[in-house]
């Protein structure tokens, strides 16, 4: 496809599902037959359009690969003129596939997993409207788009979240979803202000050419705006309570949702941004310190979840915390970030469907303690988890050895006591992850039976393993193709910068020092859980695991620094309102009502009394008036 036939056509990639979406909900219950069908062929059709364009972008040399178009004038105002614009370049065209691709593949499988729920049409119509918020964020030729899509993706993630509202827990999940990501959004909308202040324009290109002309300290609150914006949809520290509640949503979405795309809005946000941060050292820093801290934070509390869909989502945590960290180092780190992030859009999105095909096949039972043996009744199921099992703690030659081994080797390259840390901490995370990873694999399918008497697992209908199996080919195939040749940092070098980095020693050493750490974390896991396993566990006097099972007490901190306080904080401004501004305000309409019912006492209708205060006011003007002449 041509640039200019791809240029025309950008606006019907996020068109088609935003199409289905609108069809859906307002068509009603007329469209429960087939409303799902229409989701699934919009969605898709949206993939194979994307798909064109990127053969078309292979095609052309590298400076004209990239397209943009105008739609219309957005925000035509005095000193702010914002077209709504749309871009297409290499490092957006790694997104639209991802979501459109994988997104596909989900609608599919929801086709089953969803069959006899009543509301099927409305959660398709939802998923629609998931896809094309996402990819007008990523397709945003400037910052105002791009929050567009963000709020859309908020609106979206919310309705699916609390798709089963019946349930109470899916309800407040759905709600403390939303609210602490409009805590993160409060960051995206600071920065925008400080662009308009700063260049006049929220454009990405007028922004990038004015940053280096721009104060410094603009620049880092711009930076740690971004990367606050990031911590809420990316569920990175601070703003991370709301993704392990957030599974009580179909798992579909978990594995939308929670593994391919809203949660890598912020390092697509990071990395867009590039340019600003690479002239705010102390926001940039920011950025890799949160990466670490999370990628920790989440392994931990994966290693202590009994419930499959909440380990897999502290997984999520730990693997974008990987992403930010390398993110947050720069040109070195920028193409191995969204290298790990396509990886990790195929093997956690076939785990969160496996996950659900157990569920599926279990009575939607999550608890692993009561799973066990489940290769023999599902072994198409336990081929795709394994094979997403594989890559996610970084056995070669998946895919995940291709890019988080990548992330590692760049953080060691930082050199001096800045690399040891960062290094150390991504090669820690490497082993935490192959032990609970390791954990959930050996509960869910290993080791013996410990099926509740009323389940009756069995393997998933076509419509949920074909989804699964192309996934798990994706989990072994993406990481080599990736690498191969110039690979993906070769195709992103004209947006994100040429990569240098070099290591102290050679990168086979580093290879299998990571593969070691990797095998003790497997080891470990394999001791613990191979044998016989408690349905329910007695509570470990650790205070670490008991921590980890309490989320690190992410939710009590939040409740003490946040919550209280501003409960306190509006209790005592109600106080002001009701016991001044409202007590002012009565008392001088009290007065007034009491003037007036005295003066009303005049009005008594009689003539005489008329005819007295006439003379009297008559006499008050003469006699004023004689004072004055004389």
């Amino acid at each position: 496809m041509g640039a200019t036939a791809t240029a025309n056509l950008l606006w019907l990639i996020f068109c088609l599902p935003l199409a289905g979406a609108a069809i859906l909900l307002l068509g009603g219950r007329r469209t429960d037959p087939w409303g799902h069908l229409l989701a699934t062929v919009l969605a898709g059709a949206s993939f194979v359009l994307c798909l064109l364009m990127f053969t078309g972008m292979v095609g052309r040399d590298a400076d004209r690969r990239g397209v943009h178009d105008v739609l219309f004038s957005w925000v035509p105002v005095t000193e702010l003129d914002v077209d709504f614009g749309l871009q297409l370049d290499q490092l957006s065209v790694c997104f639209v596939l991802l979501i459109t691709g994988v997104g596909t593949l989900i609608h599919v499988y929801s086709i089953g997993y969803m069959e006899h729920d009543p509301d099927r049409r409305r959660f398709f119509a939802y998923l629609n409207l998931f896809l094309a918020a996402m990819l007008i964020l990523v397709l945003a030729d400037n910052y105002l788009g791009l929050y567009l899509g963000w709020e859309g993706v908020g609106l979206a993630s919310y309705l699916l979240i609390g798709f089963w509202q019946h349930k109470p827990s899916a309800a407040t999940a759905a709600k403390k979803a939303f609210v602490v990501n409009r805590v993160g959004d409060i960051g995206l909308a600071v920065a925008l202000m400080l662009m308009f202040n700063a260049f006049g324009s929220v454009s990405f290109t007028a922004v990038f050419d004015g940053a280096p002309d721009a104060g410094d300290g603009v620049l880092t609150g711009m930076g740690f705006m971004l990367l606050l914006a990031a911590c809420g949809k990316s569920a990175q520290v601070p703003l991370q309570s709301w993704l392990g509640d957030a599974m009580e949503g179909p798992t579909p979405v978990s594995a939308l949702i929670h593994a391919a795309t809203m949660v890598t809005a912020g390092v697509y946000l990071i990395t867009r941004s590039g340019p600003i941060f690479e002239l705010a050292p102390a926001a940039q820093t920011g950025v890799v310190v949160v990466g670490a801290v999370t990628l920790l934070f989440g392994a931990i509390i994966g290693c202590a979840k009994d419930d499959i869909k909440k380990a897999l989502a502290a997984s999520t945590m730990s693997q974008i915390g990987y992403m930010v960290l390398a993110a947050g180092l720069g040109p070195a780190g920028y193409a191995f970030a969204i290298m790990h992030l396509l990886t990790h859009g195929f093997f956690k999105a076939g785990l969160f469907l496996g996950a659900g095909s157990v569920m599926h096949g279990m009575n939607d039972e999550t608890d692993m303690r009561r799973y066990g043996g489940l290769r023999t009744v599902m072994p198409i199921t336990f081929v795709t988890f394994g094979v997403g099992y594989l890559a996610i703690i970084g056995v070669p030659p998946f895919a995940g050895f291709f890019s988080k081994d990548h992330i590692i080797e760049a953080a060691f390259a930082e050199g001096g006591v800045r690399g040891m840390i960062l290094g150390s901490a991504t090669l820690l995370g490497a082993g935490i992850t192959a032990y609970y990873m390791t954990r959930v694999m050996l509960l869910t399918f290993f080791g013996p039976r410990r099926w509740a008497t009323e389940a009756h697992p069995h393997e998933s209908p076509g419509s949920m393993t074909w989804p699964m199996i192309i996934l798990g080919i994706g989990s072994v195939a993406a990481g080599g193709l990736l690498v191969f040749g110039d690979g993906l940092p070769g195709w992103l070098e004209p947006v994100v910068g040429e990569h240098h980095s070099e290591l102290a020693i050679p990168v086979w050493s580093m290879t299998l020092i990571v593969l070691a750490v990797v095998a003790v974390g497997v080891g470990i896991a394999w001791r613990q859980c191979s044998g016989e396993v408690p349905v329910v566990a007695p509570e470990d006097v650790s205070p670490l695991t008991i921590a980890a099972r309490r989320d690190l007490y992410g939710d009590a901190l939040n409740e003490n620094l946040l919550m209280r306080p501003g409960q306190q904080l509006t209790a005592a401004l109600v106080g002001v309102e009701e016991g001044g501004i409202d007590a002012s305000t009565e008392s001088a309409g009290r007065g007034i009502g009491a003037l007036s019912q005295h003066i009303r006492g005049w009005q008594n209708g009689f003539v005489r009394s008329y005819a007295l205060s006439t003379f009297a006011g008559a006499a008050i003007v003469l006699a004023t008036t004689l004072a004055v002449v004389w």
